[in-house]
């Protein structure tokens, strides 16, 4: 399994490519091309008091040009003292609003999450990526500017136990989410199909 990992990382390193990947930690109201396929790994992590970190692996499909779903699976070591499997996430997002003219566009998205986890609640956040179970609902809207786009989003998130002995919430089970986010491209190759793609 290290072996590889490591053949993948030192391949990814030799490949130049191109994207257009803006927003890296939100999600924007557009969806990628339809029939399409993206995969996306992550990793987070934390030294002090002493060095822990969780692994995100995250497959993207363009089910249409509307369309678009996402699955992911969560390793890490947060909560307990060995790298373990802790769950995973189902994504989907639905764009219902699509105006567009020339090097401009707004767009408008419904989206939705269900996660679980096998963590026990220990901190008061409400948090789907591998922390706890649930499910969240929201609405995202993206303006594209020329070389700017602005991304706004609001959630409303609910906890669900977890599946183990200290995985009731005893804290916080319902949240209202936000994110607010600008991006401008310096280095973005005015084609067709990278405009239309963002």
């Amino acid at each position: 399994m290290k072996t590889s990992l490591l053949a993948l990382c030192l391949m990814a390193c030799c490949c130049v490519a191109f994207g257009q990947e803006l927003y890296v930690n939100t999600e924007p109201a557009s969806n990628m091309a339809a029939r399409s396929l993206g995969i996306r790994m992550e990793n987070q992590g934390f030294f002090d008091p002493e060095f822990k970190n969780r692994t995100t692996l995250e497959a993207m499909y363009g089910a249409s040009g509307k369309l678009m779903l996402h699955g992911a699976a969560y390793l890490s070591d947060f909560y307990q003292p060995r790298q373990r499997f802790e769950g995973g996430s189902f994504y989907a997002k639905y764009r219902f609003l699509s105006v567009d003219d020339v090097q401009r566009h707004f767009r408008g998205a419904v989206f939705g999450k269900l996660a679980g986890s096998r963590n026990p609640y220990a901190v008061q956040e409400l948090a789907l990526e591998g922390d706890n179970s649930g499910v969240q609902s929201g609405l995202v809207f993206t303006q594209l500017l020329h070389k700017l786009a602005l991304s706004a989003s609001g959630s409303y998130i609910r906890g669900l136990n977890s599946d183990n002995a200290s995985g009731r919430i005893t804290g916080a089970k319902e949240a209202l989410g936000y994110t607010l986010s600008a991006v401008t491209c310096y280095f973005l190759k005015t084609t067709g199909v990278m405009t239309r793609s963002m």
